[in-house]
């Protein structure tokens, strides 16, 4: 079980975890590899054993990470039916936790090897494949089913409240990281009294709809092709909250975009199974659509500030490729809706200004 790579920096961490990994296999023959990559300061490891099976070891340092909630939404999606790692060995305290393997392909990476949707931010191609659009309607078939199961497996006062204190904090992200460290521009004269308004408006929206169980990051990144179809991962910051949010967060993702008809399509197939299962959506999907959109904006608004954090704080500046992808998905819905109007035409002379200068955004 190979710990350090000849040329890289001694890795205390990961040399503990194969420690630890080794208490509960003593009589086992493994190798340990990178799993995925993540936003956070978690790390991933897949564990192969020389009989074929394989698991995924977590590494989420005690002092930046805290496990006891994937551990409690691993059970809650497990009581709901839905197909979620399971703990096979656990040290909280040290913040080591290693799981069933739920396999090695995203319904991301199926979808963009199809080469359906938009999987580059700047970019407008999109196949006509038929069979390719079947197997991603496949896809997204399976995440709508089971994200009604798991919303209507909700009971309250189970995960902390989305509420209006949580909502601002990530609102704050986008002033706070993105125009203010990224573009430098946050302290400029009038931004912030647009602003208000706009943040107003959509913490209401959020705060008005009906609360179920939210993943929170329920994006085909996180799903996996699996059996059970989907596996979910990613869920530790689940939290009781807008029935939509996942839905938007499935549907104008980070990493893939898609033509609005095909992302009506699905929030209506949506719409009806959840009205099927006794969900509380709104009656009228005109209103629950717009409600919809508005969740999405609240999330674009949050994920530029989050990216431009990983960028500036934690130097993972991948995630910032992605800007022109949200600045598509932010205009669409501010310029369909009083109120945001504002929003347009700052992203509007953002891109001009950057382009001018030739700087990236």
């Amino acid at each position: 079980m190979p710990v350090d790579t000849p040329g890289t920096p001694h890795d205390a961490r990961l040399e503990e975890l194969c420690a630890w990994i080794a208490l509960g296999h003593r009589r086992d023959t493994w190798t340990i590899a990178p799993a995925s990559a993540d936003a956070s300061f978690r790390r991933y490891f897949r564990i192969s054993f020389d009989n074929g099976t394989t698991l995924v070891a977590m590494d989420a340092p005690p002092e930046r990470e805290d496990c006891h909630p994937f551990v409690q939404v691993a059970g809650l999606l497990h009581e709901a039916g839905l197909n979620a790692p399971q703990v096979v060995q656990a040290n909280l305290e040290r913040g080591f936790l290693l799981l069933t393997d739920l396999g090695r392909q995203t319904f991301l990476a199926a979808m963009t090897a199809d080469g359906v949707g938009d999987s580059t931010a700047d970019s407008t191609a999109d196949s006509t494949d038929p069979a390719a659009y079947a197997r991603a309607d496949a896809l997204y078939g399976a995440a709508i089913t089971a994200l009604v199961q798991w919303q209507y497996a909700s009971r309250s006062h189970v995960l902390p409240p989305y509420d209006a204190a949580l909502l601002r904090r990530e609102l704050d992200l986008f002033p706070q990281w993105y125009l203010g460290e990224h573009l430098g521009i946050a302290a400029e004269p009038g931004l912030q009294t647009m602003l208000e308004p706009v943040f107003a408006l959509l913490i209401a929206s959020a705060l008005a709809q009906p609360r179920v169980w939210v993943h929170r990051d329920y994006m085909p990144r996180n799903l996996m092709i699996s059996t059970p179809n989907p596996g979910i991962l990613d869920f530790q910051d689940a939290v009781e909250g807008p029935i939509t949010y996942d839905l938007a967060s499935l549907f104008k993702d980070a990493f893939i975009s898609w033509p609005e008809a095909r992302v009506i399509d699905w929030t209506i197939r949506y719409w009806e199974q959840a009205r099927k299962a006794g969900l509380p959506v709104d009656a009228d999907f005109g209103e629950f659509y717009r409600a919809f959109e508005w969740m999405g904006l609240q999330r674009h608004l949050k994920v530029l500030g989050i990216f431009a954090r990983l960028q500036h704080r934690d130097g993972k500046p991948d995630y910032l490729r992605d800007a022109p992808r949200f600045h598509g998905y932010i205009r669409s819905v501010a310029r369909r809706y009083n109120g945001f109007g504002g929003l347009a035409a700052l992203l509007d002379r953002i891109e001009a200004r950057e382009t001018r200068s030739g700087f990236t955004f």
